[in-house]
């Protein structure tokens, strides 16, 4: 399926069922993202593309001051809806690359959760290490679709849909398991001048869905919803076809996660 950078303003369209459709990042992420970065509240982070706060959440329990930017008006309508008892969080509707704080202003941690790879790679790293106080990180995650050994055979199912009208990307098949993953955020750290990685780490992790569990999800990828309308609509119906022959009418998909914490220079 399509990467266009464009596709990156569909996601305005999934607002309302963003936060519930999508997983939640692990525990385990935000306690090795505080512990590689040794920070602690009330350190101010800068958030890149909160969506609904599906990120934003959990470092605002944990009492961190957030200023949370977000490229479309509806997601950033839910985000300070979801994060309105949050004082120290403020949500402004902007893209990053537009964005500009008060003279002055530093972070100490910019993070970006599946939301990097939408950032214009000429401006992204030299922005974020201009906004960051000195020994600030910069943290960024993205969740993906894993191929473990053994994963469901729904998938290959599937594939074979989105290849018959033309959602393919052309790879091979199947993905190679997630262990076998490169980590691309770390050379483009490392490429930019203006980061060191300090840390990488990979949670992956397996989670049930119904049919309609599972489509709502599909809702809220880019390709998706920027995908016809008949096709989409014939994907959805073998989704559920092929979901109704199973007893328990579920699927398994795994995620991985990889985070990449960078210091600046």
């Amino acid at each position: 399926m399509s990467h266009d950078p464009r596709l990156r303003e569909t996601f305005d369209e999934a607002a309302a069922t963003y936060q519930d459709a999508r997983p939640d990042y692990p525990a385990e992420l935000y306690t090795d993202l505080l512990a590689l970065t040794a920070l602690a509240p009330p350190a101010r982070l800068l958030e890149v593309g909160c969506g609904p706060g599906k990120a934003t959440l959990p470092l605002a329990r944990a009492g961190f001051t957030i200023t949370a930017i977000e490229l479309g008006a509806a997601l950033a309508a839910e985000a300070r809806r979801r994060l309105a008892g949050f004082a120290g969080v403020s949500v402004i509707t902007s893209s990053f690359e537009g964005w500009e704080p008060p003279e002055g202003d530093r972070f100490d941690l910019v993070y970006a959760a599946t939301a990097w790879k939408w950032v214009d790679p000429a401006v992204k790293y030299a922005k974020a290490a201009a906004l960051l106080a000195e020994g600030g990180h910069l943290a960024v995650w993205n969740a993906d679709h894993a191929f473990p050994a053994g994963f469901d055979p729904f998938f290959t199912e599937i594939q074979r849909v989105y290849d018959e009208l033309g959602e393919g990307d052309g790879s091979p098949w199947p993905p190679p398991p997630p262990e076998e993953w490169p980590d691309p955020a770390a050379a483009e750290f490392e490429g930019s001048g203006h980061f060191a990685v300090t840390a990488t780490r990979r949670y992956v992790w397996a989670l049930r869905y119904t049919a309609e569990e599972y489509i709502a999800l599909l809702d809220t990828f880019s390709g998706h919803i920027a995908m016809h309308p008949a096709k989409r609509a014939h994907l959805y119906g073998e989704v559920r076809r092929r979901l109704a022959a199973r007893p328990d009418g579920r699927l398994t998909r795994h995620w991985s996660v990889v985070l990449t914490v960078g210091r600046r220079l």
